[in-house]
């Protein structure tokens, strides 16, 4: 299966739910105030998030008007463009060394997209070293070993319990004295509260940094597409702790709500480098805001 093949695929609930709704709004024809207000219950519906409702309806009612356009094919085409215009459309271009922080709630899918990104890097011709630094968790090590196995990479990891810090110093330290291009270092998703996590993200943080000036570091937040609106909030609550530079939005075919993807661009103005379609090994692909949009509409 071709990677557009493969995005189509996983947006299959979403674009029931939204691009169905879209093809029976545009075969009204008619393009009044009414058009407008189910639109906007549409989107947010698919959780785009009120202010990116409120750009995107402003943005299309200005166009749409400005050329007097009458007709469904041309609304839907019109709709595509100001969607796209809505998203960032860059992809994570690394730099060799490279230290990639992993972040997010207990629950997203951290593990399997750290393996699942191990295997993309491995077949980019990268050599890859995990750091197993969510120590708290019972059989996170254990999950790590499975998929750094399947991925074909190193993994650095303590005992159960031990100091998250001392595993990211270790990763760095075989990583230079191995030449290695990417780490790639998992973390916990919840401590004893939500200020124990964060402080614990921002000591990581500050070792990355200090041991490894000469790393591109790079912070991806993991969110659950599945949570809606929740992921949003969750994306405020780590960039306040460490800078969170893009997104990882795993289990994009398990929701038919796949627009949170524009109210994390309109909102909080951060680019998704990857969503996650699947189970399998292959199935964390590059985000690609124009084959998103297609597999919406």
């Amino acid at each position: 299966m071709g990677l557009f093949s493969k995005i189509k695929e996983g947006l299959k609930k979403t674009k029931q739910s939204i691009g169905f709704a879209f093809a029976q709004l545009f075969k009204k024809g008619v393009f009044g105030e009414d058009f407008y207000d189910e639109l906007e219950s549409i989107l947010l519906s698919a959780d785009v998030g009120s202010a990116t409702t409120q750009t995107i309806i402003e943005q299309l009612r200005e166009d749409m008007t400005r050329d007097k356009i009458s007709s469904a094919d041309k609304a839907n085409q019109y709709l595509k463009e100001v969607l796209l215009a809505n998203l960032y459309d860059e992809q994570l271009e690394l730099t060799t060394p490279s230290v990639i922080l992993i972040v997010g709630v207990n629950g997203v899918g951290k593990t399997t997209t750290i393996g699942k990104l191990a295997h993309n890097y491995v077949k980019q011709g990268k050599s890859v070293l995990v750091g197993g630094a969510d120590t708290f968790r019972a059989a996170a090590g254990e999950q790590l070993d499975v998929w750094c196995s399947r991925a074909g990479v190193r993994l650095i990891k303590h005992e159960e319990g031990s100091d998250p810090a001392s595993v990211v110093y270790d990763a760095i330290a075989s990583a230079k004295s191995k030449n290695t291009d990417i780490v790639i270092i998992d973390t916990a998703g919840r401590l004893h509260n939500k200020k124990n996590l964060m402080e614990e993200l921002k000591k990581i943080n500050r070792i990355i940094e200090r041991e490894y000036p000469q790393a591109q570091q790079v912070n991806l937040l993991v969110l659950d597409a599945t949570t809606g609106q929740n992921a949003v909030s969750q994306v405020e609550i780590f960039d306040q702790a460490i800078s969170i530079d893009g997104i990882v939005l795993t289990k994009l075919d398990g929701t038919a709500k796949g627009g949170v993807v524009f109210a994390i661009a309109g909102e909080k103005e951060l680019p998704v480098y990857f969503v996650g379609v699947g189970e399998g090994i292959d199935d964390l692909m590059p985000f690609d805001a124009q084959e998103f949009v297609e597999g919406v509409i």
